[in-house]
């Protein structure tokens, strides 16, 4: 089957009767830093931020109107604040000593409790992930935000060969174990962010995955129109009740409306992806 494009704008399904919606994303920043030029702790062809482009961002992020989103390659909640207002927003990062650590950002108003890191995904030096539980009038939410592993993207798992390629098959365990969790404990869970993978056709990682538990991936059958056409490596997916609650269509790239070349390193390589889900009262 030829995958779709995804357009911005999709026909909305109805919510489902006594039914509240929860719009989740996920938006990979491009090591966003309040760190100087030349710091020994960024790469040499990274340049930070000015502040005209942190107000860029955070007009996006007001743009998109999330409850929620798993954000990755942060360099802390300091950085984090600049896009994602404190007065509007809860934020939570990992514990990593890193530059690119991964995030989640709660709309004020949401309750949520943390959970530890998911540290074993973090091993050679990679990025743990941040574990919540977010409290909803029906229930709890457990999401999962990662980032995992770059240089994999479509090499079956069995074929691991290239040191990335095996340091991802090495996060699936963490993963498999993580889901396999959720469905035991018969909870709702989302897990998403940057995955790094294409999970088309036959993909041998989201099979994979699939074997700890049933889920949905929302960007099934798409393609991504983030900087032009291309296959979707950030990913949402949801188990358990949630998965009932993921309402597909309602798919979303914000693109950014930026498009010379220069500023995708200003804003950032990846564009900011959401869904709803109709979460029963």
């Amino acid at each position: 089957m030829m995958k779709q494009l995804l357009v911005m704008l999709v026909m909305f399904l109805p919510l489902q009767a006594g039914a509240s919606e929860l719009k989740i994303a996920t938006w990979n920043l491009d090591w966003l830093t309040t760190r100087a030029a030349g710091d020994p702790e960024l790469p040499a062809d990274v340049t930070p931020r000015t502040d005209a482009d942190f107000a860029r961002l955070a007009a996006y992020a007001q743009e998109l109107k999330a409850d929620l989103v798993a954000i990755e390659e942060v360099d802390g909640s300091g950085a984090a604040a600049k896009v994602f207002p404190r007065a509007l927003y809860s934020i939570h990062m990992t514990r990593d000593h890193v530059v690119q650590r991964v995030g989640i950002v709660v709309r004020r108003g949401l309750r949520y409790d943390v959970n530890p890191d998911v540290t074993a995904l973090a091993e050679k030096h990679l990025r743990s992930g941040a574990d919540i539980t977010l409290h909803l009038a029906s229930g709890d939410l457990r999401v999962l935000a990662v980032h995992l592993k770059k240089g994999c993207r479509d090499v079956p798992l069995a074929r691991a060969r290239s040191r990335a390629c095996r340091e991802l098959k090495e996060q699936v365990a963490p993963l498999e174990a993580w889901i396999e969790a959720r469905k035991d404990a018969g909870e709702a869970f989302i897990v998403l962010g940057d995955f790094n993978r294409w999970m088309d056709g036959r993909d041998t990682f989201v099979a994979a995955l699939r074997e700890a538990a049933p889920l949905v991936r929302a960007t099934e059958g798409h393609s991504s129109p983030c900087w032009g056409s291309e296959s979707f490596i950030d990913h949402i997916l949801a188990g358990g009740a949630a998965a009932d609650w993921m309402q597909p269509a309602t798919l979303k790239v914000l693109v950014y409306r930026e498009t010379e070349r220069a500023w995708k390193d200003r804003l950032s390589d990846h564009c900011p992806v959401s869904v709803e889900l109709s979460v029963p009262n």
